[in-house]
């Protein structure tokens, strides 16, 4: 594998176990910044080689947090200016070179040597250029101009688009959050490599894009492996830019579960005669999720979700993980406090988390980050999001459920409103046309219009309350749970949806963690603080034990695995450290986080 990876590279593994190519490149590290408050960049062609930026920023961490070398501030920057040098490899010769980013919020434009190589729009995705005809001789010069307005009709998720902290908002990131690299690529490139698991046919679809029309002579080989020992393999000629690709697997089927994990390597490979033009190394869960009857099912088996709310901050990176290890840490800690999955609140995570909850047998529910106006950019922004999201992490088994909408955020009159309501009804069916193979709920909390799960919130203080208010499924869908109406007027739904109480809880401890203001915010959670672990348990116990006992009710999310900023009502403290006798919770939780 091409790699410049040492110690002192930050985020330096490979960012997409799912999507790896042995020619790897990683350009993380101290690159040229500087703000553009007056936007003269672009007038005086700050893009141009040879202009030193003034600043350092160490990539791939945005300037509001610690580990980029400037923040933490919450003020607010719209125009910031990237650049580095490098060179290519020696083993980059002859071939094509593709720049890659993992995330950049929220719009960009990249130049090489001062050429403009491509833009891209959309803080949560993934993006590639070919630079090869830009690029020269010894060093090159890579410089981005990145905008990011605090615009209410893009996708933000939980960042907050004004200065300080406001609820349950927190400070935005800016610029790029994931890692930067180069990999090099033959005359053709596979582009997607999505994987549709067959369970009862003990065998795959394999759907293929590759980035040019194909000459002839081209081939696609696909070589399927278990733990080492080749278990499928096909040879067929690439006849255009897509291909399908039915693959039987043999030996026994060997399925997907938090129980048992288990993980099949599938390689991807372009052929032309005896010589390989490109390969790309990808992985996949044989698993099927589905529902039907008010349960879901995994492998055909119903499934109790014990889910916990995730915001995935980390006090000096906020949105970008610090390291792998934290990543991997997190999994293990959710698995740890008793949980079986957990719902990855108003982000689309650094894909090595899902990595790691595919290895390590965790349920993931993907959820895209909020708009908060509701307009035609907004509709855009969601869509383009949602699809950006199911593309990236289509081949993770680990993930079963697609959140396009949390709360009303953004279709805050969807109770009365036509359009709001076919908005819902559009984003529903663009998961369900997407991705036929994991279900969706599609504005999980209340105010539902169609949707594979009733999900609803409900932080009821303590079990009585909260067995009042589901007292039974015919009330909670006709009425609601508490304030909110569980679907919108004239909603379709059958019965066939799995009801889930998907937020509750949210327990936060006087004396343990932040106290008093953050960011000029006093510090919450729901209801009163307890003040200490007996108080904890009893108020956890009691909630828990009510929801539990609904007979209808196929899971739950407890609210939320850590504090983040001024919300204090997480299991663990920013950095990591239990509020909690983690055994005590996990024992009243229902025992170990990966039994199914």
């Amino acid at each position: 594998m091409s790699s410049n990876v040492a110690s002192s590279i930050p985020r330096p593994e490979h960012p997409r176990p799912d999507f790896m190519r042995d020619t790897f490149y990683n350009l993380n590290g101290v690159w040229q910044f500087a703000f553009d408050d007056e936007n003269a960049g672009l007038r005086e062609r700050w893009q141009r080689p040879g202009r030193d930026l003034g600043g350092r920023i160490t990539v791939p961490f945005a300037y509001q947090t610690a580990l980029s070398g400037i923040g933490p501030t919450d003020e607010i920057h719209t125009l910031l200016w990237y650049r580095r040098a490098f060179r290519l490899p020696p083993e980059f010769a002859g071939r094509r070179v593709l720049l890659r980013f993992g995330a950049v919020d929220d719009s960009c434009r990249v130049y090489v040597n001062g050429e403009l190589v491509g833009e891209h729009r959309g803080g949560y995705a993934p993006f590639c250029f070919d630079i090869t005809q830009s690029l020269v001789e010894g060093d090159n010069d890579l410089c981005l101009r990145v905008e990011d307005v605090p615009d209410r009709s893009r996708p933000r998720g939980k960042q907050y688009w004004d200065r300080g902290v406001m609820g349950c908002w927190y400070t935005p990131v800016s610029g790029i959050w994931q890692t930067v690299y180069l990999e090099a690529v033959g005359s053709h490139a596979v582009t997607r490599a999505h994987v549709i698991p067959d369970v009862e046919g003990n065998a795959i679809t394999a759907r293929v894009d590759i980035d040019r029309v194909p000459e002839p002579g081209l081939a696609l080989r696909l070589v399927a492996s278990f733990a080492g020992e080749r278990c499928g393999e096909a040879l067929v000629p690439m006849t255009g830019r897509r291909a399908g690709v039915r693959l039987a697997l043999r030996g026994p089927a060997r399925l997907w579960s938090p129980a048992a994990p288990n993980l099949y390597d599938l390689e991807v490979s372009l052929i032309r005669g005896d010589g390989v033009v490109d390969r790309v190394r990808t992985y996949f869960g044989l698993r099927k999720v589905e529902v039907a009857g008010g349960e879901v099912l995994l492998n055909g088996a119903p499934l109790y979700q014990r889910l916990v709310l995730d915001q995935g901050y980390w006090p000096d990176s906020l949105l970008t993980p610090p390291s792998d290890d934290a990543l991997r840490l997190d999994v293990e800690r959710t698995l740890a406090f008793g949980f079986n999955g957990a719902r990855k609140h108003q982000k689309v995570e650094d894909p090595r988390y899902y990595y790691w909850a595919d290895r390590l047998g965790l349920l993931v529910w993907g959820e895209v980050p909020s708009a908060y106006d509701f307009d035609g950019d907004a509709l855009r922004g969601l869509s383009d999001a949602l699809l950006d999201f199911i593309d990236r992490d289509f081949n993770h088994p680990s993930v079963i459920c697609w959140v396009p909408l949390n709360e009303s955020w953004g279709v805050q009159d969807i109770m009365n409103a036509p359009r709001q309501q076919a908005a819902a009804r559009m984003l529903y069916q663009l998961t369900k046309a997407a991705d036929g193979t994991r279900l969706c709920s599609s504005n999980d909390g209340w105010e539902q219009v169609e949707t594979d799960i009733c999900a609803l919130h409900d932080y009821a203080a303590d079990g009585a309350t909260m067995a009042e208010h589901f007292i039974t499924r015919r009330k909670v869908e006709d009425m609601g749970c508490d304030e909110k109406r569980c679907y919108v007027p004239g909603a379709r739904h059958t019965g066939e949806e799995a009801f889930l109480v998907t937020e509750y809880g949210g327990i936060a401890f006087s004396g343990i963690g932040a106290q008093g203001e953050v960011g000029g915010m006093a510090t919450w959670g729901y209801h009163d603080k307890v003040d200490s672990e007996a108080a904890f348990f009893a108020r956890y116990q009691s909630v828990t034990d009510a929801i539990r006992a609904l007979p209808y009710c196929r899971g739950y999310c407890y609210t939320q695995l850590t504090d983040v900023m001024q919300e204090i009502n997480g299991l663990m403290t920013p950095d990591r450290v239990a509020k909690v006798d983690v055994e005590r919770f996990r024992e009243i939780n229902g025992g170990a986080g990966n039994r199914q």
